[in-house]
């Protein structure tokens, strides 16, 4: 494990944890003549492994906000349509008095009014708070995507010797052969 891995790879946010591949890529040690890096693959993968077992974990709880945010609705609509009720209840009870039913009508749609104000802005709390951690999370991936792909592309390039002219230096600089002089 190098030294710049964590402790535990299971532990922080999927951020966090991408953050540590990123890290674990950045500094990880240069090949002899080469711009490529060794890196420990089961290092790599734990930590990889572990940000994947985390995303549906804040999925879920951006799942569980929204659900708070339509439970909210909910009850601020039975509380609206509770008003209502009262409201054409009393209206019904006093016909004589328009005034007083016109009151209570317009209480109760100011009140169902902002209560879906107030529930048009916990949506977009909650959906900007979502895109907020998505475009996070996914600079991130595309960061490690891009530092693999340029990986990849550096070991294409790499100039590899052919194993059989390998073959026959290593037999030149070892046997002198006369007939071959």
């Amino acid at each position: 494990m190098s030294e710049h891995a964590p402790a535990a790879p299971g532990g922080g946010d999927t951020e966090s944890l991408l953050r540590q591949l990123a890290d674990l890529v950045h500094n990880a040690k240069s090949m002899p003549l080469s711009a490529s890096v060794l890196i420990a693959k089961d290092e790599f993968t734990d930590l990889l492994d572990a940000a994947l077992q985390r995303l549906p974990e804040e999925l879920r709880k951006a799942r569980w906000m929204l659900r708070e945010r339509d439970e909210y609705l909910a009850r601020a609509r039975r509380e609206g349509d509770q008003i209502i009720e009262a409201a054409r209840a009393r209206a019904e009870a006093m016909v004589q008095r328009t005034d007083i039913v016109r009151e209570a009508k317009f209480a109760a749609q100011r009140a169902v009014d902002e209560a879906e104000a107030e529930s048009r802005k916990l949506r977009m709390e909650a959906d900007d708070y979502c895109d907020r951690r998505l475009a996070k999370l996914e600079i991130e991936i595309d960061r490690i995507y891009k530092q693999v792909q340029a990986g990849r592309q550096r070991l294409q390039l790499s100039p590899s010797v052919p194993r059989e002219a390998e073959e026959e230096s290593v037999e030149s600089a070892t046997f002198f052969d006369q007939d071959r002089a």
